[in-house]
């Protein structure tokens, strides 16, 4: 059985090169902006220029024999894209990005353990199953985004999950965060039907789930990879590497001439190879992060105990070449006290501790991660679960607090 692919269905389009040449938009030096010769410019984006990958430069090969999506010819047509999208698990990431889908006028049908959630989702037009194995027999993809590994594996391998529905022509999509050995085994159990796999962890939180600004570590079946492009750009990135360094209405130019020339866009998309290799690359994103975050708040309350002020450290950083869209979105609200759940603290401390088995299947020391890991440890313990990971700075507080009463 071939999967079957959008008509109607599904009205997301990229921009067709020769849409982007005959755009009303001027020819754009990548190394000179309009401004300088006094020419107008509206700064206001089009949808059709929303962040949407259209292409990528390879990348060279590392440990992973990773590889890079390649630049296409032209860009993917609504006919191209699978006519039925499924989508189980609708939390803080989940529900963002099924959003998205359903906006860009993809056919989506939703499934979630709390039926409450899928409400939204059906009143913007999505369907509801109640059921993973439901799911997936009325889908031609489906797509799963789940809190942990035992959550994944019941979701696509349980009673009722998602590989009963599961048969030749058909496609799963894994975006959770899990480890290699889960992945692998999903990947089997989902193959063993005659349908396709591929592992897709994100990096990125809720807020870039909810603009569409995931970049998304794939590995698996490669054509399930080029079926489902177009909509992993649905729910994606687009960036020109020029215009990170300009204001905002020179950056526009920049990655306007990005999507015009298709040679200076990177991706919102990765392919890695063998099952197991995505999963690996997220947990090594992710140890990165905790350990930055706890590096960071130790600089917050090292500046606060000398005399600094630490919303000054805050601008310091944001300026300097250590300068990441974390530091400077989080810690304002750290300085407060104050921790809005993008990422839970109690997923960032899973991520850790995955990332530390992987680290010791190959024999690698990991002392800053360990280290990261038992404070956000700490800070479970004292009933931050729920809240950002940047709530961990509340466990060197705890720390704090001991050494002042001894």
């Amino acid at each position: 059985m071939a999967m079957s692919f959008l008509k109607p269905h599904c009205t997301h389009r990229l921009p067709s090169s020769s849409s982007i040449l005959n755009s009303p938009f001027p020819t754009i030096s990548p190394t000179k902006s309009l401004f300088a010769n006094g020419s107008s410019f509206s700064t206001r984006i089009p949808n059709h220029f929303r962040a949407r990958p259209i292409s990528s430069t390879p990348t060279k090969p590392f440990s992973f024999k990773a590889f890079s999506s390649q630049i296409s010819a032209s860009a993917p047509k609504p006919d191209e894209m699978p006519a039925r999208v499924g989508f189980l698990g609708l939390g803080i990431m989940g529900s963002p990005m099924a959003q998205n889908l359903i906006k860009a006028g993809c056919d989506v049908t939703v499934w979630n353990r709390t039926e409450s959630k899928c409400s939204p989702l059906i009143s913007l037009g999505a369907k509801y199953k109640s059921s993973p194995k439901e799911v997936a027999a009325s889908c031609d993809v489906t797509f799963a985004m789940l809190a942990d590994p035992q959550s994944a594996l019941d979701v696509a391998c349980g009673e009722h999950g998602a590989a009963k529905g599961m048969s030749p022509g058909k496609g799963y999509v894994d975006v959770s965060t899990v480890d290699g050995a889960t992945s692998k085994l999903i990947g089997t159990r989902i193959k063993a039907t005659g349908a396709l796999f591929l592992e897709a962890p994100v990096s990125g939180s809720k807020k870039p789930a909810e603009d569409g600004q995931l970049i998304f570590l794939t590995a698996g079946d490669r054509s399930l990879f080029e079926t489902v492009a177009p909509l992993l750009d649905i729910m994606g990135k687009l960036l020109c590497p020029y215009a990170p360094h300009h204001p905002f209405s020179e950056a526009f130019e920049l990655s306007t001439f990005c999507l015009r020339s298709r040679r200076y866009t990177t991706q919102s998309k990765f392919f890695l190879g063998d099952v197991g290799n995505g999963a690996a690359m997220k947990l090594v994103v992710n140890m990165i992060m905790g350990s930055m975050m706890a590096s960071f708040s130790e600089g917050l309350l090292l500046c606060e105990r000398v005399g600094l002020d630490p919303k000054v450290l805050v601008e310091v950083v944001s300026q300097g070449a250590i300068s990441a869209p974390m530091f400077s979105m989080k810690g304002p609200s750290m300085v407060q006290s104050l921790y809005p759940t993008a990422f839970p603290l109690k997923h960032q401390q899973k991520d850790l501790r995955l990332a530390l088995g992987l680290a010791e299947s190959v024999s690698q020391p990991t002392p800053i991660a360990a280290a990261a890991n038992e404070l956000y440890k700490v800070a479970k313990s004292r009933g931050l679960s729920d809240e950002d990971f940047s709530a961990v700075i509340e466990a060197l507080k705890v720390k704090l607090q001991s050494q002042s009463k001894e």
